[in-house]
């Protein structure tokens, strides 16, 4: 882990540490880099449920529920799937949050329409869900990087946002 995702790591614990929340995963193409990212912080037990790895098709349906008939209409690489994946992630694992990540790290598996380095990613709760998507392909090792240290990035900046709103509403 870089420097960089270890400041991530440690700044996503204070937060969910003051809140008393919950946290999973749902990973596809990561494999579980964003979950060993999110307890490489000591004391990650009392927030980080676990992860899945839904690497096929068949886990995102069966244990995350993830439709059927979405991924057959735009496989498995696309916005929709990824929210699907966060939502599900939170009710499986009985989490107040999740990220997740799906898409194509490479070597091959691209396509025209959904070209290798095409990863979205998602983070959020049963009823708030964030996404972004990652589209430039530097060769497998370095996609998964760029990959998970988005996706903590990202999940980190959900949590700030939250405060705000928080702040604003007890104004």
């Amino acid at each position: 882990m870089d420097f960089e995702g270890k400041i991530l790591s440690r700044e996503i614990s204070q937060l969910l540490w003051e809140r008393e929340k919950t946290l999973s995963t749902a990973e596809s193409c990561t494999g579980g880099r964003i979950a060993e990212e999110i307890i490489a912080v000591p004391g990650a037990s009392k927030y980080f449920k676990g992860g899945i790895i839904c690497y096929v098709n068949e886990v995102k349906e069966n244990l995350l529920g993830v439709s059927h008939e979405l991924l057959e209409e735009k496989t498995a690489v696309c916005e929709e799937v990824a929210i699907e994946m966060v939502k599900g992630a939170c009710r499986t694992m009985n989490t107040d949050y999740a990220i997740a990540a799906t898409g194509l790290a490479g070597p091959g598996g691209g396509t025209k329409e959904i070209p290798v380095g095409t990863i979205w990613l998602a983070c959020g709760t049963q009823e708030n869900v964030v996404t972004c998507k990652v589209e430039e392909d530097h060769g497998r090792d370095i996609n998964l990087a760029i990959a998970t240290n988005k996706a903590t990035q990202l999940f980190c900046d959900f949590l700030k946002a939250e405060d705000v709103e928080d702040a604003t509403i007890e104004s």
